[in-house]
């Protein structure tokens, strides 16, 4: 069975194409920096590669080349649409409704819809390849993969909210938490690595779009982002946690509209209000020039994760490892180095020269003295939708 998965972030989609069941990858590729004029798409099968800088002004644009790309007569891998018998999309929010992988249907649309305001920047992308896949793969089953089902394990003293009972209970007003597919993923393969029954791992998943979770014996137990994907660390665009008062200042000193603040919240804030730029990458060659902006945001960045580490460690009760995963979590040398910075309390030392590392596969940053271990554990949360789509399907 082919199935191709389609991933969309906030400002990407990850793709490959997969048989089944034996996770062989038959092409994989990115489209990055989505709406900016230098995005990029990259594209890779056994016999072709090709790189390309152009505008891609939104997720519908980047889902439409990849589809052409696949279906080119020269470096395509398919001879037409009806190869593919099932598309597997991740979606970010699935609320109480979902929790567990489920066929695409225009009930499970309209539900997605109605969920965009939670997750407005990843829902609607999530939707539209799903829209868009459906026009292009009409022989296809559209499959839903929800980021929010991994963390149906919390217990609830961790997902309510100290707010009136009746709006867990009638609205189901509850943290969800999100980039399960990837928490889900990398968590199981660190355990799978360090050979470790009763384990105790934090996941540090870092990409535009950025959260933690706390795994205890395979099972999510807590996580940084919440009803929606807004709270917890300081993101690309979004702000992560603040005092809620500011939002009634805002509206009520200041004169900002509801819709103005929620706005700035998800697409002005985080690393880009503080630096104007929400590429890491970007943010870190400031930073090496003296943009004191820049290194201070990255400062910030670092030190709300090193809350969570220790706020994580403290509801387990201990701690065997901390996973790096994700774009930033793979690729930044500087963060990994900021955040395991001054961790020694909690047995973390990282080695600086393993750590000046792109791991291709799950690698080991630590000192040999580090009692917790530091992993890098590459996330694919493609397969982990093929894996979940085909054992649907079978």
């Amino acid at each position: 069975m082919k199935i191709l998965v389609i991933n969309s972030g906030s400002s990407s989609i990850k793709y490959q194409v997969f048989k089944m069941p034996q996770e062989e990858v038959i092409c994989s590729g990115l489209v990055e920096r989505i709406g900016l004029s230098d995005a990029e798409i990259h594209y890779k099968s056994p016999t072709n590669k090709i790189d390309e800088v152009l505008e891609i002004p939104n997720h519908k644009v980047g889902l439409e080349k990849i589809v052409h790309l696949l279906l080119d007569a020269e470096v395509g891998v398919l001879k037409s649409t009806s190869e593919i018998e099932a598309v597997g999309h991740r979606v970010v929010h699935g609320g109480s409704t979902f929790s567990k992988t489920t066929i695409v249907t225009k009930e499970v649309k309209d539900k997605i819809k109605t969920l965009f305001s939670l997750a407005p920047q990843h829902n609607p992308a999530n939707y539209e390849g799903i829209v868009v896949a459906e026009t292009m793969f009409p022989n296809a089953k559209q499959i839903a993969v929800f980021d929010t089902a991994f963390h149906q394990t919390i217990p609830i003293e961790a997902y309510k909210y100290a707010i009136p009972n009746k709006f867990l209970e009638e609205n189901k007003i509850r943290k969800y938490g999100f980039h399960g597919t990837s928490h889900k993923y990398v968590s199981e393969k660190a355990i799978e690595y360090l050979g470790i029954k009763n384990s105790k791992i934090i996941t540090i998943h870092l990409g535009n779009g950025c959260s933690m979770t706390a795994v205890k014996d395979g099972k999510s137990i807590d996580t940084t982002l919440g009803f929606g994907p807004v709270t917890g660390l300081v993101m690309g665009t979004r702000s992560g946690n603040i005092d809620h008062t500011i939002i009634f200042y805002l509206v009520n000193s200041l004169g900002y509209k509801l819709e103005e603040v929620n706005s700035m919240l998800q697409k002005e804030s985080g690393m880009f209000g503080l630096t104007g730029f929400s590429d890491l990458r970007d943010i870190e060659a400031e930073a090496e020039k003296g943009n004191k902006e820049c290194q201070l945001a990255l400062e910030m960045n670092a030190y709300r994760i090193k809350k969570y580490i220790g706020s994580y460690a403290a509801v387990m009760n201990g701690l065997d490892a901390i996973v790096f995963t994700a774009g930033i979590g793979e690729n930044s040398d500087v963060i990994r180095k900021l955040v395991c910075a001054n961790l020694d309390y909690l047995g973390i030392e990282l080695d600086t020269e393993k750590n000046n590392i792109r791991a291709k596969q799950i690698t080991e940053i630590h000192t040999e003295n580090s009692k917790t271990k530091v992993l890098i554990v590459p996330t694919n949360e493609e397969v982990e939708i093929a894996k979940q789509s085909f054992e649907l399907l079978k």
